[in-house]
């Protein structure tokens, strides 16, 4: 089996991450939650990780560092939490519905949103955000990376382009582990990330990053094992917006993450860029194939086949060659009107494939488009 599904989920794990997580799951308490050794012994393995996830971003404190299921849970905070009835919201159409869809309940509540359209060639436009930015523009969310195409922004030329009092809030589920994020030089307010694809975590982690000048309401209320005699949610961070058992295991195998990428990143963003590289110039060459990537660090290669809808050619791929892409809209809905698109093949790779499953990849491809 091929898997080339990274963008939906990691498929391959290091094995120091799959022990951690396994150590984790063997010997586990509810972190803070008691008082006893263990509890207390998972609580300051949690704070470590918070340590090591705002040192690897360029945060702000780690206290400003929530865990969170997955990134859907970190931008549905940030989102909610942040912008209120009356404000100016400023987006892109190459956003995930992790993005759309709260924008889309907060502007029949009376918040306005503007998308901004792709570039000529398909590229998300720094210029676009920055001109449908007004003095009083509240925020503005853009992804660090296409899931559909990994297409990226000059995320510093919108930040410096658009209001200083307008909150910046990425979404890093594609970008994060595959490049060098630092909030504090970018001026990023929140960072969204998805603890199970570039950053190697298991399924049930992501994190929430942000700075002093974003203060989130929490949009999930319960226990949280501090100010206990309080029936409001405590008014400090991380507390605030961490209600309920959060999963040691997962958070444990993202801190774990964090030092295997610290070591490794650089080969790994140059073993992507390689892969597309190659991937595109092949493609390019098969007539029947249109192509929507270019050669990029997050291991993402979309295209479409003249002669198949893109749900049967992903089929085609795993029931005959054993190859695992996804095909669809990526739930990326506006990304793929503004491509002209009903459904496109993607392939994402990870630095633990191969260049002979490119290859192989590559002649299935070729098959299909020639039947």
């Amino acid at each position: 089996m091929i898997y080339f599904d990274n963008a939906a989920t990691g498929g391959f794990k290091p094995d120091g991450i799959i022990s951690a997580a396994t150590a984790a799951m063997k010997m586990c308490a509810n972190p803070g939650r008691s008082g006893h050794k263990l509890s207390l012994a998972c609580l300051e393995r949690v704070y470590t990780c918070r340590k090591l996830l705002c040192g690897f971003f360029g945060g702000y404190s780690y206290d400003r560092v929530a865990f969170t299921k997955n990134c859907t849970e970190a931008l549905n905070i940030a989102i909610f939490g942040s912008i209120k009835s009356g404000d100016k919201v400023v987006t892109t159409v190459a956003e995930h519905n992790s993005v759309l869809r709260p924008l889309e309940f907060l502007n029949s509540g009376g918040v306005q949103v503007d998308y901004a359209p792709l570039s000529e060639d398909g590229g998300i436009d720094a210029q676009s955000v920055i001109d449908l930015c007004e003095k009083d523009t509240r925020a503005v969310i853009v992804t660090l990376a296409s899931n559909v195409t990994g297409a990226s922004p000059d995320i510093l030329k919108i930040r410096q382009g658009i209001p200083e009092s307008t909150l910046l809030i990425c979404d890093g589920a594609q970008a994060c582990g595959h490049t060098r994020i630092d909030m504090a030089k970018c001026g990023i307010d929140a960072l969204t990330v998805a603890g199970h694809k570039g950053m190697l975590g298991i399924q049930g982690s992501g994190a929430l990053l942000f700075s002093e000048r974003l203060n989130p309401d929490p949009v999930l209320f319960g226990g949280t094992g501090s100010e206990s005699h309080n029936l409001n949610m405590p008014e400090f961070y991380p507390d605030r917006l961490e209600s309920g058992t959060i999963s040691y295991p997962a958070i444990v195998s993202l801190g774990e993450g964090v030092l295997y990428l610290n070591s490794h990143m650089k080969e790994e963003e140059e073993k992507l860029l390689s892969f597309t590289r190659f991937l595109c110039g092949e493609l390019e060459k098969i007539e029947e194939v249109k192509l929507y990537s270019k050669p990029n660090p997050y291991g993402i290669v979309t295209l479409g086949l003249n002669n198949m809808q893109s749900e049967e050619a992903a089929y085609r791929l795993s029931e005959e060659y054993s190859i695992c892409v996804r095909g669809g809209l990526h739930c990326a809905p506006l990304m793929h009107k503004a491509l002209g698109s009903d459904g496109l093949v993607r392939a994402s790779l990870s630095a633990f494939n191969s260049q002979n499953e490119c290859e192989k990849f590559l002649t299935a491809v070729t098959e299909l488009a020639r039947r």
